[in-house]
C-alpha cells in the first residue's frame, strides 16, 4: 500500500491556528537582545563617524616594551614624539620599517623619541620584524588594542606626530617615505616649548 500525504488543515474561524506565544520573559529577553544589538550598532557608528584623532592633547598611554620596560607617553612632554602603529603581517609597513630607523638614528640625541605600537600580532613574529629591520626604538605590543582604540586607528600603518607640548600636531595614514618624516620632526623641534 502507498503512503498517502497527510493532509494539511485548512484555517477557518472555525479552526484557528495554534497559538505560538512566547512567554512574557522570552519576549523581555528578546527585547533585551535586540535593544543591545541595536546600541552596539549605534557604538561603532559613532566611533566610525570620529575619525582618527589629530588634534588637541595627545591621548595618554602606558607602553611596556618587548624587554619589560615601560614608558608613559605623558612623562616625554618636551620630546616630539613619534608614534607609529605596525605590525609584522602588514607588508606596507616594511616598505618604511627601513626609513623609520634611519629617521630614528638621526634625530636619537636631539629631543625626539619614536614609539612603535605593534598592532594585532604575535611576540615571535614582531621581533623577528624587528630583528629584521635592525629596529632599535622603543616598540611595545598594544595588548587588548588599547592605544589603537584611543587614538581609533583605522589600520596600520600609521603615523601620529606629538608636539613637545604634547599636543598631536597630525597624522600620516600609509608608509612614510623620505623625506617626509625628517620634514615634520624639523618643524616640531623648532617650536617653542
Amino acid at each position: 500500500m502507498i503512503d498517502q500525504p497527510t493532509p494539511i488543515p485548512t484555517l477557518t474561524p472555525e479552526n484557528p491556528p495554534p497559538e505560538n506565544r512566547l512567554s512574557p520573559l522570552s519576549r523581555a529577553l528578546a527585547f533585551i537582545l535586540v535593544l543591545a544589538l541595536l546600541s552596539l550598532l549605534g557604538w561603532g557608528l559613532v566611533r566610525a563617524e570620529q575619525g582618527q584623532v589629530s588634534s588637541g592633547l595627545a591621548p595618554d598611554f602606558t607602553l611596556t616594551n618587548f624587554e619589560g620596560e615601560t614608558i608613559r607617553l605623558s612623562d616625554l612632554r618636551g620630546k616630539v614624539v613619534i608614534i607609529n602603529f605596525w605590525a609584522s603581517w602588514c607588508t606596507t609597513c616594511r616598505e618604511e620599517a627601513a626609513y623609520l630607523e634611519r629617521t630614528w638614528r638621526k634625530y636619537q640625541n636631539e629631543d625626539v623619541f619614536f614609539i612603535g605600537v605593534d598592532y594585532v600580532d604575535t611576540k615571535e613574529k614582531a621581533l623577528e620584524y624587528i630583528a629584521e629591520y635592525d629596529i632599535t626604538y622603543f616598540n611595545g605590543p598594544d595588548v587588548g588594542t588599547r592605544i589603537a582604540q584611543a587614538y581609533n586607528i583605522q589600520g596600520v600603518p600609521e603615523t601620529f606626530f606629538v608636539s613637545k607640548s604634547g599636543e598631536l600636531s597630525g597624522l600620516h595614514i600609509g608608509p612614510m617615505y623620505p623625506p617626509s618624516l625628517d620634514e615634520v620632526i624639523d618643524e616640531l623641534l623648532a617650536e617653542p616649548y
